[in-house]
């Protein structure tokens, strides 16, 4: 895939009758109207991006992509490189945290290495190492054109494969350490916003590691960034090479996961914070990949809520929530379940004695 090839890739809108009718579907069921709230949005906002007004989502997956950053030589997290390749192996074995979480629930895990600093890849995990980690984005870009293209790539084919096996949903997930550093640096230069504004404290900073670490965001950006660009990257091809330059091989690949699915009617569950900033650059550099996301928590991180309002998404999960891997994305979906099972076996009002609710006009 060339720029010009990635930058030309068309999103077909998605089905707003398909949203109409599901919403009369809700509407029709023997309850208030709007009763189950945001999740009734939902439904219909995966309706619209499957083009089925009863869409069937029993059929789901998990995509985590694994990378390292060399950004974490420069003290920004409290653990090393080295917790990225001992917890994909662990998810490779499905014992990471989302592993056990998912246990009993009917969902397949595709754990991917984009970029693990590592001989070989972990056993269960899928090889698609695009190189040992990225630079030092302090230093200079975290990596060349040809690999950012080549990590997009991989998230798209990953959701290729994924269509292949029949998943109606996909859930995002990440590991790799240092990556809300890359995450936040990434959002700040395609935004405009300060640095001290949405940097977090990732897996748990001191206070003194939380300064330097927006220290080191600031002067990140000021190496990499002309005048011109200082209040938000836009276009295409620029936000491709603001990911080149910030962005981690995770990012990258998330952000082929969002552009696969816009690209093959697949709804998209945005995880935490830097899934989010994955989706709001597939949103930059190909325009209608939001409209097949769906937002599944607030996460704990400053900078999460910022991104999804950018998106024009509302997140059913508020539970401080910042554990990454993609599960607070696989949360969503026994909430989903409950929901689709009224969606599509509720009692309609004309099978019951009770008189139709009618919706206000506001």
């Amino acid at each position: 895939m060339t720029i010009k090839e990635l930058t030309s890739i068309q999103i077909n809108k998605p089905d707003m009758h398909a949203a109409e009718a599901a919403k009369s579907r809700w509407d029709a069921i023997a309850k208030p109207i709007d009763g189950l709230g945001d999740f009734e949005d939902m439904v219909c906002r995966i309706a619209a991006a499957k083009a089925d007004m009863c869409p069937d989502i029993s059929k789901k997956a998990l995509v985590i992509m694994c990378a390292d950053n060399g950004v974490v030589k420069e003290g920004v997290s409290q653990t090393d490189q080295s917790v990225t390749k001992d917890v994909a192996t662990l998810m490779g074995r499905r014992e990471s945290s989302v592993g056990i979480m998912a246990r009993h629930y009917p969902l397949e895990i595709f754990t991917v290495d984009v970029g693990i600093n590592c001989d070989g890849t972990p056993k269960g995990v899928i090889d698609k190492k695009v190189r040992k980690g990225t630079g030092d984005i302090l230093k200079g870009p975290a990596m060349t054109v040809e690999e950012g293209l080549r990590a997009i790539e991989a998230g798209i084919e990953i959701v290729k494969l994924c269509r292949d096996k029949k998943y109606e949903i996909i859930a995002t997930g990440e590991m790799g350490i240092g990556n809300t550093t890359t995450a936040t640096t990434l959002l700040c230069a395609l935004t405009g916003l300060e640095p001290a504004e949405v940097t977090g404290r990732g897996a748990g900073l001191t206070d003194e590691g939380l300064k330097h670490k927006i220290e080191v965001i600031e002067e990140t950006l000021k190496f990499h960034l002309e005048d011109k660009d200082k209040k938000g990257i836009k276009g295409a091809k620029e936000v491709f090479e603001a990911l080149r330059k910030f962005g981690g091989l995770d990012i990258a690949g998330l952000v082929g996961v969002y552009i696969g699915g816009a690209m093959l009617g697949i709804p998209i569950v945005i995880d935490g914070f830097i899934s989010a900033v994955a989706a709001f650059t597939a949103e930059g550099i190909v325009k209608g990949c939001k409209d097949f996301m769906v937002a599944s928590h607030k996460g704990r991180e400053k900078g999460a809520e910022e991104i999804l309002n950018r998106l024009g998404l509302k997140p059913v999960i508020d539970a401080d929530l910042a554990l990454g891997e993609g599960t607070g994305a696989i949360m969503l979906f026994p909430l989903l379940d409950m929901v689709m099972s009224l969606f599509s076996g509720g009692v309609a009002f004309n099978e019951t004695t009770i008189k139709q609710y009618e919706r206000v006009r506001k």
